[in-house]
């Protein structure tokens, strides 16, 4: 039997301070069979050193000649820029994030050498893929800074105060689309005291916003349930109705938090410029779907726009500004879907099994995936 081999890559995308696997994940790799090569300093912008890596059993390599060569497979956290792509082998595979709709270079550059493409976006969306599902875990990662930020950002306490001065009242939060993200922002701000309300389109949602003490906003609107727990794309006209009387709940907040993101398509328009214009003066909006093209319509990616002294700050890559423990569930996620991998001590992937052909994006040469042949021949 011979050991199956897994390269890790540096992140070369300007902000992106992940990686792919960590010294945790690679104790659990080689004792399940496999040889961890990594780049050298991989790690370092995620505070895990190249001692680190070597002490847990990695072979760590400045050369990508030696780091490449002889892979079953090629981890990262971001897709292989088309410049990279020639120095992974022709016919080894890949795993990574990768969007069809905003990847296709790279997913022709990887058609070209005939690279076996796996990406987390395409994980279907099933309770055996749970351990797999990279989505979510990044997305604890972005809800917990979203509130994080919104505190440091507003001119105003968090949590009720009483004091000998008199009493502060606490600020009233608002939370836009309760996925993974939405609830751990509300987890987080109720933790810092806040007083948190969330909307979601799902119906399903509200149980989960109350368990966490938070108050359900209820619209008088159709549910919009889609498929794997996601909310579905709403029409124009369903989002102009849900615009109309959110409008009133936003301006009545110190914050807003906007969590809402359909995989694969543009964000949904959520907060008008008129609504940002509606708040308070030092109220305070933070876009998690600023990469996506944002919830706001002001929103810009990794800046903050000021308008009528409300302060919409657009997150780009939150995770990365975490990037030791978004990196720690990212390297378990990794671990996990290789474990699925592996046969008889073999690298062999299964292309009946859902999960594997789910997530496929290219395969010698060819677009196996529907949906993905749909987005890229668009």
């Amino acid at each position: 039997m011979n050991n199956m081999k897994l390269a890790v890559m540096s992140e070369t995308i300007a902000g992106e301070n992940r990686v792919a696997t960590v010294p945790d994940a690679v104790r659990r790799l080689v004792a399940a069979g496999w040889e961890v090569y990594v780049q050298s300093d991989a790690g370092i912008r995620s505070q895990f050193t190249d001692v680190m890596y070597e002490q847990a059993g990695a072979v760590v390599s400045p050369d990508l000649a030696a780091v490449l060569p002889g892979a079953d497979i090629v981890a990262k956290v971001r897709p292989p820029t088309p410049e990279e792509i020639p120095n992974i082998p022709e016919g080894t595979s890949v795993v990574s994030f990768m969007q069809p709709a905003a990847d296709r270079d790279v997913i022709k550059a990887m058609m070209a050498r005939k690279i076996t493409a796996y990406s987390f976006d395409l994980l279907p969306r099933i309770s055996r893929a749970q351990s797999m599902d990279a989505l979510s875990s990044q997305a604890t990662v972005s809800g917990y800074r979203a509130a994080l930020i919104a505190a440091t950002l507003l001119p105003k306490f968090f949590p009720m105060f009483m004091t000998a001065a008199g009493t502060i009242p606490p600020a009233k939060v608002m939370v836009m689309g309760a996925g993974v993200a939405g609830l751990q922002a509300i987890a987080t701000a109720k933790r810092l005291g806040a007083q948190v309300r969330a909307y979601d389109v799902r119906t399903a949602a509200k149980e989960e916003v109350e368990s966490l003490g938070a108050t359900f906003i209820q619209l008088d609107l159709e549910a919009q349930e889609g498929s794997g727990g996601y909310a579905k794309e709403q029409s124009e006209e369903f989002l102009a109705r849900q615009r109309e009387l959110i409008g009133k709940e936003v301006a009545a907040s110190d914050v807003v938090i906007t969590t809402a993101a359909i995989p694969g398509r543009r964000a949904p328009l959520l907060v008008t410029r008129e609504m940002v214009e509606m708040m308070s003066t030092g109220a305070v909006v933070v876009d998690l779907a600023a990469d996506s093209g944002g919830n706001c319509e002001v929103t810009e990616p990794g800046k903050d726009v000021v308008m009528n002294g409300v302060t919409v700050r657009g997150l780009s890559n939150p995770p990365s500004s975490m990037p030791e423990h978004a990196s720690f569930l990212f390297a378990r996620n990794v671990a996990s879907f290789l474990e699925l991998m592996v046969k008889d001590g073999e690298f062999a992937p299964d292309f009946d099994d859902e999960i594997v052909a789910g997530m496929c994006v290219t395969r010698e040469g060819m677009i196996p995936n529907d949906a993905v042949a749909s987005v890229m021949n668009a």
